[in-house]
């Protein structure tokens, strides 16, 4: 695996984690820590996206740059067998 997929995995698992969160916290409002932990996620998921980002290009469209600059590298779902 190099350090492309590594990254997407890291940021796929970041992203599933606040998301969970994010669900529990809708039927669990008071939990404090969940919420704190949430936060951490969210700033973690941020702060991998604009690594990402700045190594191997956009993840989606609409980002800064040329409009259809997002669509020049590699995808976030190929894997180099394309």
């Amino acid at each position: 695996m190099n350090e492309r997929e590594k990254m997407l995995r890291q940021l796929s698992a970041v992203g599933f984690s606040a998301h969970d969160l994010q669900m529990y916290l809708d039927t669990h409002p008071n939990d404090t820590s969940a919420a704190k932990a949430l936060e951490e996620y969210e700033r973690e998921e941020g702060r991998l996206r604009e690594e990402y980002e700045q190594r191997f290009g956009p993840l989606t469209a609409g980002c800064e740059g040329s409009r259809w600059a997002w669509i020049a590298d590699p995808w976030p779902w190929n894997n180099g067998r394309d």
